[in-house]
């Protein structure tokens, strides 16, 4: 009897590690067919098609909603929060998400780009959903345009119109109470922007970013993003410079909506001072944009002009207390601490963002450094995408560090390489490049006399050699980095099921002052794409 017992939890042990290999076998699938959006043809010939047309965007938009078996005005019953802008509309969003939850409300929120797995973007209750819910959902809408793409042109939605696609069904059917919309680029033509009739509207910081997309003015940027108001949908938006916050006036005039400005935390009714559980001061913008936000969306759920006002200073409630303190964001001003390593992630990449990372670490690093007790070693590793102003990020970050370390956005240099993390819109050769040319702007930024480009070790595939020149460092890959930097120090990374990349005795022996120095301090920045990449190797539990 005693063996009947085991054998039966063992076979069900065994169907239960059956069930989950399949699992994970058929979310893969899911993700590889995913990628396959970001470069098939018909969405470059759709991104081509439309650049000159902006306003086709969200026709088109309106056509894959449809076809994936969804209406517009179904959006309605979301009762949305849409969120804008150039930095801190994430953590806006987040710090929005956690205030409601606390309410007891079931949330959704939809954000981009994701850390370490795509279903990232795709959350209820503040947490991603799960694999399962995942891929039954991928195929279920994948599936639905496949089969109606031939008699539309064999048009099949770029890679974020699908996920943007994806969250509205998934919030739909899983009865989520409200969602939170985070805005991809822009506003006025971003495919977010097909939501009719959002509950509120909120506008973070401004800045320049995207500018072949948005314009090269923050007047002109300010257009786009105040492309979200809705006719008698009231918006907030933080304290903006003067010209942006005259086109976010005029924007709203023209719409028919009221504009408030939200006030300093400090200005809230609270005993004692708010306390943020995401650190950073210039959290505390996008905490009363939050306030503003969650505060009107109740509002309206409990109770069911035109023009710039000041938003109302009111007593937050002890549910939006708990919740801004409560709020987590990973890559954003987060810190760990592995033994005598300390990392220090923040997703910035423009240079207004990089001026606030650079305040934050420069506020938080003091206390480690006394707490260490001994000599401390700061390391950079950075790298940016796009059409980033590196090197005036770079001219920011160079008088805080011993040395600077770059890397493409590729987490590892092995064919295993997590699927939710591949792009194929950019080359290694570019990829690497870029890394160069970043090196080469570091040293001139610190006054080092300039040597010869390097060469790029590509060929038959990645090169598994860092190149050095003087304190700074190209690599292959994210792990790579981050395994030179830790110098085995750091247990996580010394995992033997980790590969380890082999690197010239010379390369190793510029390491000794990592080997000797009591704390290592790492900075990971210029790219949420690097610092989701980084937290694959430093925080396992993301990948679970």
């Amino acid at each position: 009897m005693q063996n009947s017992s085991r054998i039966e939890v063992f076979l069900n042990n065994m169907m239960k590690s059956l069930r989950s290999c399949s699992v994970m076998n058929v979310f893969q699938d899911a993700v590889c067919t995913l990628n396959t959006l970001q470069t098939n043809a018909s969405a470059l010939e759709q991104v081509k098609r439309e650049r000159g047309h902006p306003q086709l965007q969200l026709q088109a938009m309106r056509g894959f909603l449809q076809r994936a078996g969804l209406k517009v005005e179904e959006l309605d019953r979301l009762n949305i929060i849409h969120v804008t802008g150039t930095k801190g509309k994430g953590s806006t969003c987040a710090f929005t998400e956690q205030i409601l939850r606390n309410y007891g409300f079931r949330t959704g929120f939809y954000s981009s780009p994701h850390l370490v797995q795509v279903r990232e973007r795709i959350r209820i209750n503040g947490q991603p959903i799960g694999k399962e819910l995942f891929t039954k959902y991928f195929w279920q809408v994948y599936r639905r345009l496949e089969e109606t793409k031939e008699a539309h042109g064999g048009s099949m939605p770029a890679y974020f119109r699908f996920l943007t696609i994806l969250a509205f069904n998934v919030f739909l059917q899983e009865k989520v109470d409200l969602a939170v919309i985070e805005v991809g680029i822009g506003g006025a033509y971003d495919c977010t922007n097909i939501i009719r009739r959002p509950w509120v509207c909120g506008i973070s910081s401004l800045g320049i970013d995207h500018t072949s997309i948005l314009g090269d003015t923050i007047e002109k940027i300010a257009w786009q993003k105040g492309g979200i108001f809705k006719l008698g949908v009231p918006a907030f938006t933080v304290k903006q410079p003067v010209g942006p916050m005259k086109v976010l006036q005029e924007r709203a005039e023209e719409i028919g909506c009221s504009l408030s400005v939200c006030p300093d935390l400090e200005e809230y009714e609270s005993e004692g001072s708010l306390r943020l559980g995401l650190a950073g001061h210039h959290q505390r913008r996008n905490a009363s944009l939050a306030l503003q936000l969650s505060h009107t969306w109740l509002q309206r759920h409990f109770l069911t002009g035109v023009g710039v006002s000041p938003a109302p200073v009111f007593q937050p409630s002890p549910a939006m207390i708990k919740g801004l303190a409560e709020t987590e964001w990973p890559g954003r001003n987060q810190t760990l601490k592995h033994g005598p390593v300390t990392y220090f992630l923040d997703g910035a990449h423009t240079t207004r963002s990089m001026l606030a990372c650079v305040r934050w670490f420069n506020e938080v690093t003091p206390q480690h450094e006394r707490n260490a007790g001994g000599s401390v070693v700061r390391v950079l590793l950075f790298n940016a995408t796009g059409e980033r102003d590196c090197a005036a990020m770079l001219k920011l970050l160079s008088c805080h560090f011993d040395f600077a370390v770059f890397c493409p956005n590729i987490t590892e240099a092995i064919a295993t390489c997590n699927a939710d993390q591949q792009n194929f819109n950019v080359s290694v050769e570019n990829m690497l490049t870029r890394c160069l040319d970043n090196q080469q702007s570091w040293r001139v930024l610190n006054g080092q006399e300039e040597k010869p480009e390097a060469e790029l070790l590509i060929g038959g595939g990645l090169p598994l050699v860092a190149e050095r020149h003087s304190d700074t460092l190209v690599f292959p890959c994210i792990l790579s980095a981050l395994q030179w930097i830790s110098q085995g120090r750091d247990s996580v990374l010394s995992n033997p099921n980790k590969c380890i990349i082999p690197l010239k005795p010379s390369i190793n022996a510029k390491a000794a002052p990592l080997r000797e120095a009591v704390s290592i301090h790492v900075l990971i920045t210029g790219s949420l794409h690097l610092v989701g990449g980084a937290l694959k190797h430093l925080d396992p539990a993301l990948n679970s």
